[in-house]
Formats: structure tokens, C-alpha cells, sequence
């Protein structure tokens, strides 16, 4: 059985601590070339029309905030350290996942490039936490906030932030820098892993940003 003061100590914890732009990264997930690639045009238009007319210059707004505050920006995209992608895990070899290394659809889009000194890690997984070295380098840079965004909401997103909770960051969603298939799919994400994060809009996102500068 715990005592008074453990008790006490748990019941001040709570999601709502606001950013500190030195200890706090942002991470890009898959906002890369391959899914906005003519397979996906074709089986998904209207999320690759969103993508580009809402989603993509959502998060270009936030990079531009974040790089203004001093916040590390951090990509992570789908590839494969092997041009034959025999280093994929078995999930994407059974479900056909292959960008090949150094291919197009691995590039993170232009709108939202990295700078020359920022880190992208490439993965092989829907976890970036599972298959990089992300938790050693942002625990190296002191990073204890991380502001997640990116694709697809219900899958890889959802993913770096489960496992970023667990790994004891505080987590921040940005719901409208976030995408999935369907509307209906990214709602339902947002509400099972609510409890892991907390999740704002892009406009609270910049004045919380903004708010730091003063």
C-alpha cells in the first residue's frame, strides 16, 4: 500500500504541463513522397487532396513555430536501410511495405522538408519507438515534451505516441496536423489514445508556442 505522500505526490501529476521549447522536440511521422505517390492518389484521393490543400501546410505552420521557438524538429519515414528492403520487419514484408533505400517515396515532402541538421530516421515499422534509436536521441537532447503529428493517425501515429507515453514523455497531439484514410478513422484514433496524450488544435499549438517567447 502506498503512503500519504506517494498519494499526494501522484494526485499533483497531470497531462496539462505546458511545452518548454528546450526540452521539447517535435516529430514528423511519415509526412513523406509515398503518400502522396500515384498508388495512393488512385485508392485514396480525397485523403491525398486533404492532405495537400489542409494537412500539409497545417504542419508546415507548426515546423516554421517551432524552429522560431528553438524546438528540435524530428522526422521519422518509412525506408529501408537496404535497397532490397531485407531488413523490413516481418509486418511489412507480410502486408507488402517496401521503400527502398534512397527511393522518392521515402523523402519527407517538400512543403515540410528537413533543414540540413535535422535528424530523420528511417524505419521498418509502425513504431518509431520499436525500430529506431529515437528514445536514446531525445533523452541525449534532454527532450521530456513531444508534440506528435503526421500519418496515418490510426497507425503510426498512433503508435509513437502510445510508446512515447509509456516511455514516460509528455505527448502532445496536434489533431489537425494529423491524418488518416477517413474522417471516421482519425476520429476513432483520437479517442482511443486520448488517454496517452494530450490533444490540442494547430491554433492552441502556436499560442502555446508563442506563449513561451514571452
Amino acid at each position: 500500500m502506498s503512503n500519504p505522500g506517494e498519494r499526494s505526490a501522484n494526485a499533483a501529476l497531470h497531462r496539462n504541463v505546458p511545452i518548454e521549447p528546450q526540452a521539447t522536440a517535435l516529430l514528423l511521422v511519415d509526412v513523406q513522397n509515398l503518400e502522396i505517390a500515384e498508388p495512393e492518389r488512385r485508392a485514396h484521393p480525397a485523403f491525398v487532396a486533404d492532405l495537400e490543400a489542409r494537412v500539409v501546410p497545417n504542419i508546415a505552420r507548426l515546423v516554421a513555430a517551432c524552429r522560431g521557438a528553438g524546438i528540435e524538429v524530428v522526422y521519422t519515414v518509412i525506408e529501408s536501410l537496404t535497397c532490397d528492403g531485407r531488413d523490413r520487419s516481418l509486418d511489412h514484408k507480410l502486408s507488402g511495405i517496401f521503400v527502398a533505400k534512397g527511393a522518392w517515396e521515402g523523402q519527407v515532402i517538400d512543403a515540410v522538408a528537413p533543414a540540413a541538421d535535422d535528424i530523420v530516421l528511417p524505419k521498418t515499422s509502425s513504431g518509431v519507438f520499436n525500430s529506431t534509436n529515437i528514445d536514446y536521441l531525445l533523452r541525449n537532447m534532454g527532450v521530456r515534451h513531444l508534440i506528435v503529428v503526421g500519418l496515418l493517425t490510426d497507425q503510426c501515429v498512433d503508435m509513437a505516441i502510445r510508446d512515447a507515453a509509456d516511455r514516460g514523455y509528455y505527448t502532445v497531439c496536434v489533431a489537425d496536423c494529423c491524418s488518416t484514410h477517413t474522417r471516421d478513422r482519425h476520429d476513432a484514433a483520437l479517442r482511443a489514445f486520448g488517454g496517452y496524450c494530450r490533444t490540442v488544435n494547430l491554433e492552441a499549438m502556436l499560442a502555446e508556442i508563442a506563449s513561451t517567447a514571452r
